[in-house]
């Protein structure tokens, strides 16, 4: 098991001590300085779901501002373990500075939406999810293009899937990750209603596994596809086509009178 920080726990605890004591800038970056693998590990994991454009380096510098808040705001009388309470911050940082970016090209955003639009439309005309072939037909595109599209689209979404309650379980990087509940989560609760009735009724044991796997236990596409005895771009095909029939899903029904 990796270990995170060079200095001792009690080399550690006292520079803890030291810095809630007297708030010394050189000690916080010191402090900064131990975690700052727990900031690669968390820009690492989430890199890989992000578009090609998408730059680690850039992940890493805004997880850094999340590492320094968690060390101003972390409270010791609590007995949580400051590799526990800094994961959920560096990720809210990271998350916050892509919210705040434009890091989806134009041109990926826009035959996003196209291809949401078919999905939508098939599926009022339908009454039921449409085929490959039915969607390369509206969108007067063949198979082949087809899947290039949604691979090209899966990195540039953002599926607001709401996380299960993590009772405790331990990072491949010897870090022990559990839920902030002060975090709200992204979704509405009618919206969790239509997404956990989407799963139910409208996806197969692969296509909820696939979900789960990867929203809920936060693994790689090529974790997931050793799990399941598939090839990664072949994950990566199913995963594409379950986040457009989602958005075109959760789309359609808040767009229907309730």
């Amino acid at each position: 098991m990796a270990l995170v920080t060079k200095r001792s726990k009690e080399e550690l605890g006292r520079l803890w001590v030291e810095y809630k004591q007297g708030h010394d800038v050189a000690i916080r970056n010191i402090l900064a300085e131990e975690y700052l693998p727990i900031v690669k590990y968390v820009s690492d994991r989430m890199v890989e779901r992000l578009p090609h454009n998408v730059q680690v380096e850039d992940l890493c510098s805004s997880g850094m501002f999340g590492l320094l808040d968690a060390i101003d705001k972390f409270d010791m009388s609590r007995g949580v373990k400051f590799e526990t309470y800094c994961v959920g911050r560096i990720r809210g940082s990271i998350l916050d500075d892509l919210r705040n970016m434009d890091w989806v090209p134009r041109l990926t955003r826009s035959r996003n939406n196209k291809l949401e639009a078919a999905y939508v439309k098939l599926e009022r005309e339908l009454g039921r999810a449409p085929t490959d072939v039915e969607v390369a037909r509206e969108m007067k595109i063949s198979i082949e293009e087809l899947d290039v599209l949604h691979r090209e689209v899966s990195g540039a979404t953002m599926v607001p899937a709401h996380h299960r309650t993590l009772e405790k379980e331990q990072e491949p990087l010897g870090v022990d990750v559990m839920e902030d509940m002060r975090v709200e989560g992204p979704l509405s609760d009618s919206s969790k209603r239509d997404f956990l009735e989407f799963c139910h009724r409208k996806l197969s044991t692969k296509e909820r596994n696939i979900l789960s796997l990867y929203y809920y236990d936060d693994l790689t596409l090529k974790e997931i596809g050793r799990i399941l005895g598939l090839s990664e771009s072949r994950v990566c095909q199913l995963h594409a086509k379950l986040v457009t029939r989602l958005r075109a899903y959760l789309a359609r029904s808040q767009g229907e009178p309730g």
